[in-house]
C-alpha cells in the first residue's frame, strides 16, 4: 500500500483504452491535509450513472476497487468522494478519508448524524437508521455539505 503517491494528481483520470496509471486499489495520502485517496476504475452501472466530480461512489462488489454512483448497482458500502468525473470503464482517485464537500446535498440530515448509503439516491448519502447501515461518513455541515469520511480502504 503506498501512503505517499509521487506526482499523485487526484483529478488526473484515465480511460479504459489508456489503462491505468497506477495499480487500481493504491491508496495515496496527501501530505498536506492527511487526506487519503484510493485509485479506483468507475463503473456507470444498469442505470446509467455518470460519474460528478464531488459526488459519492459505492463498491459495486467484494474487491473494493470498482466502483459506481449508481446505488441499485452497488452492494450500500460507501467508497468515497469523486475527484473528477470518470468514464464508465476508466480510471480515477476517490476521497476515502478527511473532510469533503460533496457536490450533491444529502439525502437528510443534521451536523453530527452518521451518514449510509442506505436510503440515499445516487451519489450522495443518508442519515443512518439501522445498526446494519454501512458508516461511511459523518456531517460536519449538513446544510454546506460538508462531510467527514471514514470510508474503508
Amino acid at each position: 500500500m503506498s501512503l505517499y503517491v509521487i506526482g499523485m494528481n487526484t483529478s488526473a483520470v484515465r480511460t479504459s483504452a489508456q489503462g491505468p496509471e497506477y495499480t487500481v486499489g493504491t491508496i495515496g495520502r496527501d501530505a498536506e491535509t492527511g487526506k487519503m485517496y484510493k485509485y479506483v476504475e468507475y463503473d456507470t452501472g444498469a442505470g446509467p450513472v455518470a460519474a460528478v466530480a464531488g459526488n459519492f461512489a459505492y463498491y459495486t462488489g467484494e474487491t473494493g476497487t470498482k466502483v459506481t454512483s449508481d446505488l441499485s448497482d452497488s452492494k450500500y458500502i460507501g467508497a468515497g468522494v469523486l475527484q473528477a468525473v470518470i468514464a464508465d470503464g476508466g480510471y480515477g482517485w476517490i476521497q476515502v478519508a478527511g473532510q469533503a464537500t460533496l457536490t450533491t446535498a444529502l439525502t437528510a440530515g443534521a451536523d453530527g448524524n452518521a451518514l449510509t448509503p442506505v436510503g440515499s439516491t445516487d451519489g450522495t448519502l443518508d442519515v443512518s437508521a439501522a445498526a446494519t447501515d454501512h458508516i461511511c461518513a459523518i456531517a460536519v455541515t449538513a446544510a454546506s455539505k460538508i462531510v467527514y469520511l471514514t470510508c474503508p480502504l
